[in-house]
């Protein structure tokens, strides 16, 4: 397994372990909300509501992944 692969699988886990960690907690302070549905929205969240967002943030990760990878093998297929 070349170096890449390797620093590309220690990303992956260490992302996976971050979101069962920050999944878990929120699933513990829903818990602790009892009945309160409709908090209000944090100001952070309402000042930077499309950085804030996981959505987005999921499709800028891939499209940056997908970019180092074009760059990668273009630079192994000279």
């Amino acid at each position: 397994m070349s170096i890449y692969m390797t620093l590309l699988l220690v990303a992956g886990m260490g992302v996976l372990v971050g979101g069962l960690f920050y999944t878990w907690s929120l699933g513990k302070g829903q818990k602790r909300a009892q009945g309160n549905l409709d908090s209000q929205v944090p100001g952070v969240v309402q000042e930077h509501a499309y950085i804030r967002n996981p959505i987005f943030l999921t499709y800028i990760i891939f499209g940056f992944i997908a970019l180092l990878f074009v760059i990668y093998f273009a630079v192994i297929a000279r």
